[in-house]
């Protein structure tokens, strides 16, 4: 492994499976990790989410070959600039946030001069905070890495080989393409869920209790991806305004005509448009993204 000292900042989900999963899958690997808020700290050195704890992030990078950014996208460039005089010169710094344009202007605005290349594992649940992490979070899911043009390619290589080590798949993207891609593929969804739920929530006619007690599995599924960190969520959308826009202003359009198809009862129209959305799903499942088993597999796993 090129990386032989990780340093990750923020302990959360993502943060903590980096953490475990370095220590399962790379046990000569040496970590240190750093959250802003004291009881985070304190939780992870109880779960060993990384081998030393650190009271500030300047400690927690001062000795680090790899600097991983775990915090909301619209902290990036804060936090950079508090780590920028405690960096090794020769510190590949990255991230796991889903919105690359933004975070690659802000990293590399702080860190002038410092190796930078952005990535964003797609890998993720509902649940947040030091006790979500789990080793094998990012297993078969993918990686993807957005390096600015004048990147090293030897280091790009280096972090890809460091995510797969880690058991995902990786790509390299441009960071526009990105943007556009994750709008449709998760940030939208993410939108949606939160305003449907929203919606059942603020209905007079309907109670909160039986919106809760008859969920059937579709509503049931929003509210999973409802529960997401609000924070990090907020900074998404704010940060990758531009493509969350654009995929939006397509999808109220296509939303108008099956709203105007159910209008004039045109079954057809509706009945080919939910032929051809059920082969996504297939695709999904033939990928390995997702469980095909009854009730997505859940029972199987407690959830």
């Amino acid at each position: 492994m090129s990386f032989e000292r990780v340093a990750i900042i923020g302990l959360g989900l993502i943060g903590g499976s980096i953490g475990l999963a370095i220590a399962e899958h790379l046990p000569g690997v040496t970590t240190t990790g750093y959250d802003a808020d004291p009881a985070v700290r304190r939780r992870a050195a109880e779960r060993g989410l990384a081998g030393t704890i650190c009271e500030t992030a300047a400690e927690a990078v001062a000795d680090a070959e790899l600097v991983i950014l775990c915090v909301p996208v619209g902290a990036m460039g804060e936090v950079a600039r508090q780590i920028a005089d405690a960096l090794p010169p020769d510190a590949l710094v990255s991230d796991v946030g889903s919105s690359k344009r933004s975070i690659t202007r802000a990293l590399t605005e702080a860190l002038p001069g410092q190796p930078v290349i952005p990535a964003h594992p797609v890998a993720g649940t509902e649940h947040s905070g030091p006790d979500a992490g789990f080793a094998t979070l990012f297993h078969h899911r993918w990686c993807i890495l957005t390096p600015p043009v004048d990147a090293d390619p030897g280091l790009v290589a280096s972090l890809a080989e460091f995510w797969r080590a880690l058991g995902a798949m990786v790509e390299v993207m441009d960071a526009e393409h990105h943007d556009l891609v994750l709008a449709v593929t998760s940030h939208i969804p993410h939108l949606i869920a939160y305003t449907i739920v929203g919606t059942a929530s603020d209905l007079e006619e309907v109670t909160r209790g039986e919106v809760i007690k008859y969920s059937a599995g579709g509503f049931r599924d929003f509210t999973r991806i409802a529960a997401s960190d609000p924070t990090m969520w907020r900074d998404v959308f704010l940060n990758n305004r531009d493509a969350v826009l654009e995929m939006l202003d397509r999808f109220l359009t296509d939303l108008e005509g099956v709203r105007e198809a159910i209008k004039a009862g045109d079954g057809d129209s509706m009945f080919d448009l939910f032929t051809r959305t059920r082969a996504i799903r297939r695709g999904i499942i033939e990928l390995g993204q997702d469980d095909a088993r009854p009730d997505f597999g859940r029972a199987d796993h407690g959830a």
